[in-house]
């Protein structure tokens, strides 16, 4: 009795060994599953394909309209007929074989979107309007200008003196006061004309905006000075070089604004004297934006 038990138990102990296969067969079936889901997904009925986008074309036709005055989704040249036409009407005539009414569908009378712009429906020949050609031609401009006056400063040793920056706004050209003015004062030195006539040229024609404004520190004026406060002294330095650029040397009023904002705006900080430095300028922006015709 007990070697036909031992015996049992061996014959017991070789079965677990076995079971893997079910697992196996089981993770192959479902594999095989997989697979064949995945093929009959990526088969696609044209016909159906077709009916389905042909009922979601009328429906959007015939739905209420997104903007006042139209008349619908898909609005195109002849919606409103189109709109009391059967939903699969368009699929039996695709199906039909008929040459002429293929070639209707596709023509821009049928109010097919897709009929100049292709199956895509990328449109192929949009041309920029006026004012895009506008902003493009400016920005070559303003490109073109940093170019220039970047190589102006260099060719000069103005490094220290001129700086130019492209920001949001437009093209920053920011002038120290040491190389304008004197200290306290708002009358251009000599030695700064030819780099303002310098620019007034690259001004001309530039089809923008110029805003010119004036920046102090944070230091009160002197007891003695003409000016009140940093008010108005910033203001009177950007005046200053307004009226060389119109008086001297004839530039539309309308290309300029100016504007004194005393120590109200520094770039840098004011707890140092290299900073206080840097925030005494005048700084020339050609704004990025297309001036109004008359």
């Amino acid at each position: 009795m007990r070697q036909r038990n031992r015996r049992c138990r061996r014959g017991n102990a070789h079965e677990p060994r076995d079971r893997w296969m079910i697992t196996y067969a089981d993770l192959i079936t479902l594999l095989l599953i997989f697979f064949v889901i995945m093929y009959a997904m990526s088969s696609l009925d044209t016909e159906k394909y077709k009916i389905v986008t042909g009922s979601l074309s009328e429906t959007f036709k015939t739905g209420n309209p997104v903007l006042e005055g139209g008349s619908g989704l898909l609005d195109g040249e002849n919606g409103s007929q189109n709109s009391s036409s059967p939903a699969n009407g368009q699929v039996e005539e695709t199906g039909s074989g008929n040459g002429e009414n293929a070639g209707n569908s596709d023509s821009p009378e049928s109010g097919n979107p897709n009929a100049e712009t292709g199956t895509s429906g990328e449109s192929q020949n949009v041309q920029p309007s006026a004012r895009e050609l506008a902003f493009r031609e400016q920005e070559a401009k303003l490109a073109a200008l940093m170019g220039v006056i970047t190589k102006y400063v260099e060719e000069n040793n103005l490094d220290g003196q001129i700086f130019v920056a492209d920001k949001p706004q437009g093209i920053a050209i920011t002038l120290s006061d040491r190389f304008l003015f004197d200290v306290g004062r708002a009358e251009l030195k000599p030695p700064a004309l030819p780099a303002l006539r310098q620019l007034s040229g690259l001004f001309r024609g530039i089809g923008a905006s110029i805003s010119i404004e004036g920046h102090t520190d944070n230091t009160p004026v002197s007891a003695g000075s003409r000016y009140n406060d940093n008010w108005e002294l910033s203001g009177a330095r950007a005046l200053s070089v307004l009226r060389f650029f119109l008086d001297s040397e004839g530039l539309s009023p309308a290309t300029f604004q100016y504007a004194g904002y005393a120590d109200t705006r520094p770039a840098y900080d004011n707890s140092t004297p290299e900073g206080r430095q840097k925030n005494r300028r005048v700084e020339l922006i050609v704004l990025r934006q297309l001036q109004e015709e008359e």
